[in-house]
């Protein structure tokens, strides 16, 4: 680098690190700070609202004090007709700060139903593969407290359990393509990013979506506003999200004392047996832990259906197992009291 850029270069490093002075951007900061924790080079998705503005330069600074790499990446689905233009007018904006980002186009045919969910995998595929080619294990995603919110009660109304009810928090409990997902935000208020975004930036852009009431997000969004006139505020879905959670890291404990005592691997057939107290558990401790071994086994990022585990828990406690099954990528078979699990051998991960 010229000596002339290297100048420049740290004149605007200090310039985004002075920020920090600021009593309100520093909590902010810390917060983020402890919610993260790596030292390892990382990656972080960008869009152009309030929370990823936010986390971009929040990661900038982590960066520059802990002296690791980070790299930027903004999708630009093309879902909408100023989705390129946004996306440059951010690059733009974030390169004054001397952050870098690389735009990634979503090509070919667009969704004309389930457009959120589609959007969302093909943005993971997107972001979780340019990572991959950095050699990048780390992803940080710009999710905040009111997404916490939004995401729970949209996992109410699906009638998920208790498990898909906590599972959005900090970090992603499975890998997307094999990086890690951080959510170091997740305990910052939508407000708070706003004031930051302001601060720095003096910019974010309004996604016009937000307003879309087509869209499950939205109306649970507006929904929200109706429940904190009956009660139910944010103070009192994070205290239930909390109660939950120490519920599901209770039965969590359970599983796990499950399968060291009643499951061993045999390392040279890549098999597990179950003895016959495995299935001597509550329902629920039961499920969680073949899902476990099984996703283990067969090596597939999702085990089968819970209807279809169900199922199979059902015909081995009522003893109608006669044959090898095949789910999920595995052979499940039952000989004697005991019950063996592995690769199907027509899987191919």
């Amino acid at each position: 680098m010229k000596k002339k850029s290297s100048i420049v270069k740290k004149k605007v490093h200090n310039l985004i690190l002075k920020y920090l002075t600021n009593k309100k951007i520093l909590k902010i900061y810390k917060e983020f700070k402890s919610s993260l924790n790596i030292s390892n080079n990382f990656a972080v998705a960008i869009s152009g609202g309030p929370d990823s503005l936010s986390l971009a330069f929040l990661a900038k600074c982590y960066s520059l004090i802990k002296k690791i790499d980070v790299k930027f990446y903004i999708v630009d689905h093309k879902l909408r007709k100023n989705s390129s233009s946004e996306a440059k007018l951010v690059s733009l904006k974030l390169k004054k700060f001397d952050i870098a980002c690389k735009i990634l186009t979503w090509h070919g045919k667009k969704p004309s139903t389930n457009i959120q969910a589609l959007a969302r995998d093909k943005r993971f595929y997107l972001l979780t593969n340019q990572c991959k080619k950095n050699n990048i294990k780390y992803l940080l995603l710009g999710h905040q407290i009111d997404d916490l919110y939004e995401n729970f009660l949209i996992r109410l109304f699906r009638g998920s359990g208790l498990k898909g009810l906590t599972s959005f928090g900090k970090t992603s409990e499975y890998k997307k393509n094999g990086i890690n997902i951080l959510r170091p935000l997740i305990n910052l208020e939508k407000k708070e990013l706003i004031y930051l975004s302001n601060k720095v930036f003096n910019f974010f852009i309004k996604d016009p979506s937000n307003l879309n009431e087509n869209f499950t997000r939205i109306r649970v969004r507006n929904l929200m506003e109706n429940f904190k006139k009956e009660g139910l505020d944010n103070k009192k879905l994070k205290l239930t999200i909390k109660n939950l959670k120490d519920s599901n890291e209770s039965i969590n404990f359970y599983v796990k004392k499950n399968i060291s005592q009643n499951a061993k691997f045999l390392n040279k057939k890549n098999t597990f047996i179950l003895n016959e107290f495995f299935f001597d558990q509550s329902h629920e401790v039961i499920f969680r832990s073949l899902s476990f071994l099984m996703k283990l086994i067969s090596g597939k990022y999702y085990v089968a259906r819970g209807k279809s585990i169900n199922g199979l828990i059902e015909k081995i406690q009522s003893n109608r197992i006669n044959a090898k099954v095949t789910l999920g990528g595995c052979f499940i078979e039952k000989i004697n009291k005991t019950i063996l699990i592995s690769r199907e051998k027509s899987f191919k991960n």
